[in-house]
């Protein structure tokens, strides 16, 4: 599985937010999309739960807190991770899911430039 993040300007969002956790959430989530690339879904370190259409979220547990990260799939081995939220509340806030919606509808948009 080839996990790519989703990229408006030059930065991805969902970069910038793992890079400011702390160091010990920081390295669970790129351990466990480690994991996701290596494993795809059959990865046991985390969940993946579909919100609506193509709109996915792998749940990530950290010691500290939990983590939901949003992505869409194009072609069966290309994954786009559009958001990422700190979970505070049993369901995905309504918030969250808009942002990653109109990020999804973008890459679908262009689609063309995720398989390069």
């Amino acid at each position: 599985m080839q996990i790519v993040f989703y990229k408006k300007t030059k930065n991805s969002p969902v970069h910038e937010f793992i890079k400011k956790l702390q160091a010990q959430d920081r390295l669970r989530i790129w351990a466990c999309l480690k994991s996701v690339e290596e494993l795809g879904f059959d990865c046991p370190r985390v969940q993946f739960r579909q919100i609506r259409g193509k709109l996915w979220e792998i749940k990530i547990k950290t010691a500290n807190s939990g983590y939901r990260i949003f992505y869409v799939t194009i072609k069966q081995s290309l994954m786009i991770l559009l958001h990422i939220y700190k979970k505070q509340s049993q369901k995905a806030p309504k918030k969250e899911i808009e942002i990653a919606e109109k990020r999804m509808l973008e890459v679908l948009e262009n689609e063309e430039l995720y398989h390069a």
